[in-house]
């Protein structure tokens, strides 16, 4: 079986990218530390995802490390969004995983999510991602804490040079009304409104399409600008994080058949837009 350890996984995000530039040019990690007045701990730390590190030490690093130009904004850019999107490390409640997943989703350049029970928690308002906690039986002192960090998350498809996320869903995604008619029919014009975004694409696999490829589960698949891909799998009690390129290219593979059935997107934000309609006169 692969390796899903989560300090793997995020160790390949701006911490690994650090330790690739450092071992490219053959210094220790005891050297480098030295050279900054820092604990040899500290480094370790940062370059496997354990501690997160500051603009300001990145560049310090990259001084040692000879990188300028375009390669240096790029590697401070990403320590800048680090630091704004570390806000989940102050909300209770969240597993390692979920934590995890955060961290992924900041960093990827490119998001792909096939959900076919549930809208994205990327897409979710606040009344139905309550609903859905509600629907899982997720106890109510844990249920606060996850909506503010599923809401949280959708922080990352409005900054500057925002992912590119393709939504997968099935139809009966649409028809699931979760918290009610009116709670659903807002959750849908949400969809509608997301999907107007230029990085944003929203694909819907019609029930007339039957048996698909998508029936036994979701998962989202993220890209990096220069890290491997990684596919994320969700459970109830845990989620499994898939980084092995076999295992990746599988789920690339499911994705492109599932868009093969899928409606185009003008017809899938028309196919939404009628459902939400209905769920109003409900």
């Amino acid at each position: 079986m692969a390796k899903t350890s989560q300090p793997t996984v995020v160790g390949r995000g701006l911490g690994g990218e650090l330790r690739e530039l450092r071992t490219g040019r053959g210094l220790p990690q005891r050297r480098v530390a030295i050279r900054l007045g820092w604990q040899p701990s500290k480094l370790s730390r940062i370059e496997n995802g354990i501690q997160g590190v500051s603009a300001a030490d990145v560049a310090s690093l990259l001084v040692i490390y000879g990188i300028t130009g375009d390669e240096r904004k790029r590697l401070l850019g990403m320590a800048e969004r680090s630091a704004e999107t570390g806000w989940w490390e102050t909300i209770g409640g969240l597993s390692e995983e979920s934590r995890t997943l955060i961290r992924l989703e900041s960093e990827a350049t490119s998001i792909v999510n096939w959900e076919p029970m549930l809208v994205p928690g990327l897409l979710q308002t606040p009344d139905y991602a309550q609903a859905v906690m509600v629907g899982c039986g997720v106890p109510a002192d844990d249920s606060q804490g996850r909506v503010a960090a599923r809401l949280g998350r959708q922080a990352i498809l409005t900054r500057p040079n925002a992912a590119a996320l393709r939504v997968l869903l099935d139809e009966m995604v649409l028809r699931r009304a979760l918290g009610g008619p009116q709670v659903m029919a807002r959750q849908l014009r949400h969809l509608i409104e997301a999907a107007e975004r230029p990085t944003v694409t929203l694909r819907v696999v019609p029930l007339a399409v039957g048996g698909h490829t998508g029936l036994d589960g979701s998962f989202a698949l993220f890209d990096f600008p220069r890290n491997r891909s990684v596919v994320f799998i969700d459970h109830k009690l845990t989620g499994l994080f898939l980084e092995e390129a076999p295992q990746v290219a599988h789920f690339r593979r499911e994705a492109d058949r599932l868009s093969e059935v899928a409606l185009s997107p003008v017809d899938s934000v028309e196919l939404v837009a009628r459902y939400a309609t209905e769920h109003e006169r409900e």
